[in-house]
């Protein structure tokens, strides 16, 4: 993954600055409730898959902020495989998310983990094993259509 987020907002930056920009955003209105979330989805291009991770702060019932990172793999996947790596990539990317923020106070909002999986369509075999996959590493898991971070956030730059 490339180790550079880009914001619409802020430019390239490295996961500590985003840290930084995410403990401004809650400082500057520490009274209201956040949602921390990450998401990650791929867009197939003839031998390569493009993946998007994203970290979303959701400032609730008055916006939000988000971060976004792309990774061009040159392998073709079967959907199988990219829904598992999707779901890779956000798990890695919470861990390190995590590991930046521990003890700053930002790890006290409930990290959670969108897929881009629901129970209509071509993955609703997969989502046991996906959702388990996530819970089991710690997280709470979202799917479609309450999965945001990855289905319009990172689909949005894939």
């Amino acid at each position: 993954m490339d180790n550079l987020f880009h914001s619409e907002t802020f430019g390239d930056l490295t996961l500590e600055l985003v840290k930084e920009k995410i403990e401004g955003f809650i400082s500057a209105s520490p009274e209201d409730q956040y949602q921390i979330v990450i998401g990650s989805d791929s867009q197939p291009k003839n031998t390569e898959v493009d993946f998007v991770s994203a970290i979303v702060v959701h400032r609730q019932g008055s916006g939000a902020i988000y971060f976004w990172q792309r990774e061009v793999k040159n392998k073709k996947y079967v959907l199988r495989e990219r829904i598992y790596e999707e779901a890779s990539l956000s798990l890695a990317l919470a861990n390190r998310f995590v590991e930046v923020c521990h003890g700053n106070g930002i790890s006290k909002y409930n990290l959670e983990i969108h897929v881009d999986i629901g129970k209509i369509g071509d993955t609703r075999e997969m989502l046991n094993e996906v959702v388990g996959m996530i819970r089991g590493s710690g997280y709470n898991c979202k799917i479609k259509p309450d999965s945001y971070a990855a289905s319009k956030v990172a689909d949005r730059h894939t």
